[in-house]
């Protein structure tokens, strides 16, 4: 019953989350088809980075479906290459300020791996980084503060990455990483997202051999 009224909240949302920026970029391209437009250079601007910034929004929404569409095969062909996880972690942190421009985290990252090559797949791994960083955004206050810190000894690397936001109750901790889960917030439905990333990001983690903790309080930020 519970995983049904998961699949069934999870549709109504995804539905949701579609038909908004659809609803945006129909409305922006009918402006732009009008051939006054091309004497208002400024309007014209903004409605074609509406366009541009919703497109975006889409692509990220595909993705997580995709990621999940993923996970549902029997096995997940990873490519493996040697990556510095460093590298990863600062492309992600770009990007992340790029499709956060208008509520712009504050990160600070404390890079302290001495050994930051690892043999994983690229793709995945920068999605399940991408992932943590775009929740720890999602669930914080006005302004997100976000510090990411690694570590390393002689067989593994340590990444945390960790925020001062809303927090996790601890009754929900035991359910964050199920399938289509999300932390009941009664009708508020302020933060966006299909209760898909941290089930793909601890797939993907336990893929590679590796293991993901959460620690949380309510109120003051998880990691």
């Amino acid at each position: 019953k519970r995983l049904s009224e998961m699949k069934t909240d999870f549709i109504n949302n995804m539905t949701h989350e579609l038909k908004t920026p659809i609803s945006s970029i129909s409305l922006s391209s009918e402006v732009l088809l009008s051939p006054k437009i091309i004497q208002q250079p400024d309007r014209l601007k903004r409605y074609a980075e509406l366009i541009f910034n919703e497109v975006r929004r889409l692509r990220l929404q595909v993705d997580k479906v995709l990621q999940l569409a993923t996970l549902d095969r029997k096995k997940v062909d990873l490519n493996h290459v040697q990556l510095d996880i460093h590298q990863i972690l600062k492309k992600a942190v770009q990007t992340i300020r790029v499709a956060n421009e208008s509520n712009a985290p504050e990160i600070k990252m404390n890079l302290n791996a001495i050994n930051h090559q690892v043999d994983g797949d690229e793709v995945h791994i920068s999605n399940v980084i991408f992932n943590l960083l775009d929740n720890a955004v999602k669930y914080s206050a006005d302004h997100p503060e976000i510090r990411i810190r690694t570590s390393s000894d002689d067989r593994n690397i340590k990444v945390e990455i960790s925020d001062k936001g809303i927090g996790i109750p601890r009754k929900s901790l035991p359910f964050i990483f199920d399938k289509f889960y999300r932390v009941p917030t009664g009708n508020v439905h302020d933060v966006k997202g299909f209760g898909l990333g941290l089930y793909y990001v601890k797939q993907m983690v336990e893929a590679h051999g590796g293991k993901i903790h959460v620690n949380s309080e309510e109120g003051a930020g998880t990691t």
